[in-house]
């Protein structure tokens, strides 16, 4: 049980990194619309209301991992960079979810935060799908 545990969770991670990069690029439409003077108001929308589910299955899939390597090791350090990875990836997502709440309208340092951070995020959740990967081998 324990072997489908571990695809499940590396399954679902990767499926919410797709995820996060269809955020990035509804983020990037946004941000060369606002260049442009035309925004995308659909993708504006779509952005806003799936951000916040996203957070949180990002954050779940942390928990999860956590969990399945408990029941399987009986503690969390049998792979100590996929932990601290893992762990930086959530820390990031609440990050962006706390920056996405300060991003006004007329001020464009939050956004470029949160542009920044969502490029990093994506970054730690590729090495971290290629750290589980290597792990699941």
């Amino acid at each position: 049980m324990i072997t489908y545990l571990k695809s499940i969770h590396a399954l679902y991670n990767i499926l919410i990194l797709f995820f996060f990069v269809y955020q990035l690029s509804l983020g990037l439409q946004i941000r060369r619309g606002r260049k442009t003077g035309v925004l995308p108001l659909q993708a504006i929308k779509s952005h806003r209301k799936f951000g916040p589910v996203l957070a949180f299955m990002g954050i779940a899939g942390f928990f999860a991992g956590m969990l399945v390597m408990f029941i399987d090791k009986g503690h969390l350090l049998k792979y100590p960079l996929h932990f601290y990875n893992g762990m930086a990836i959530s820390l990031a997502i609440a990050a962006l979810y706390f920056i996405s709440g300060k991003i006004r309208a007329s001020g464009a340092e939050w956004r470029n935060l949160h542009f920044s951070g969502g490029i990093a995020l994506i970054g730690l959740y590729l090495s971290q799908v290629l750290m589980g990967l290597v792990i699941l081998m």
